[in-house]
């Protein structure tokens, strides 16, 4: 007889004459040696590396993409005869599955949507291992480099994506300066005594600057005369004509 020792990680796959015979749980075993044979699975959860590999997307970008493979193994006996090297092989196959997932997007989307293509290969990977014993938990994706000339193109396009922005905003903040200014100027001109203060507010602010600057001030008056000599010059001319009318209809052609 023969004593082993399965720790609390492990469990043990028992043969007898090459035929399975059980899972043996941890604790001090005895075994016969010939007649049987024992093999340790870890069953804790481990981390497995992704190679960088070079993977061209939908819209032929050759990119470098590496991820991490989390998983553990839930039934040692499938770990050890359904597959020859269950870390190996679950490595390999998430590589595999990695090229075939990021090859199937765009780029914009493999750059933006990194947590939905990691959860959608963990899926596809979780499917083919199960047969294994092997349990995906989750799948990151590391890494993503891109050629040099995509990255100075990806920069000028948000460069431009912001001033546009800017220039929107730029425009937007005119057109409600405007209206502003529109119902200040209405405010003003519509109440009596407004363009008065105005004025004298005006000449408080430039009295206290020491240049050599003349301010002449015109009373509102006088420019609201000036801006209504048009209409006063067409209604005086109006009368003058309706004075000549009277006077021909009165007097005849004297």
């Amino acid at each position: 007889m023969v004593v082993r020792i399965i720790n609390e990680y492990e469990r043990g796959v028992l043969f007898a004459l090459g035929k399975y015979s059980g899972t043996l749980e941890p604790g001090l075993r005895l075994i016969i040696p010939i007649y049987h044979s024992l093999s340790k699975v870890d069953i804790r959860e481990r981390v497995v590396d992704i190679a960088k590999q070079e993977v061209m997307t939908k819209d032929n970008v050759p990119v470098n993409i590496n991820a991490v493979i989390y998983f553990k193994i839930f039934d040692p006996e499938k770990a050890i005869i359904n597959v020859n090297n269950v870390v190996y092989s679950t490595a390999k196959y998430g590589q595999a599955a990695l090229r075939n997932v990021a090859g199937g997007v765009e780029l914009d989307e493999l750059l933006s949507e990194r947590q939905r293509i990691a959860d959608k290969l963990r899926e596809i990977v979780d499917i083919a291992t199960d047969p294994w014993g092997v349990d995906i938990t989750k799948i990151e994706l590391q890494d993503i480099e891109l050629p040099e000339n995509m990255k100075r193109m990806m920069a000028k396009q948000a460069e431009a994506e912001r001033e546009k922005r800017a220039v929107i905003i730029n425009s937007e903040g005119e057109v409600v300066a405007a209206d502003n200014i529109a119902t200040a100027a209405k405010t003003l001109y519509g109440t009596p005594g407004a363009l008065h203060l105005r004025t004298l507010h005006s000449i408080n602010d430039l009295s206290s600057d020491r240049s050599q600057t003349n301010v002449w001030v015109a009373p509102i008056e006088v420019l609201r005369f000036i801006e209504n000599i048009n209409d006063l010059m067409d209604k005086a001319g109006k009368d003058y004509d309706a004075l000549r009318q009277i006077k021909k209809s009165v007097l005849g052609d004297r």
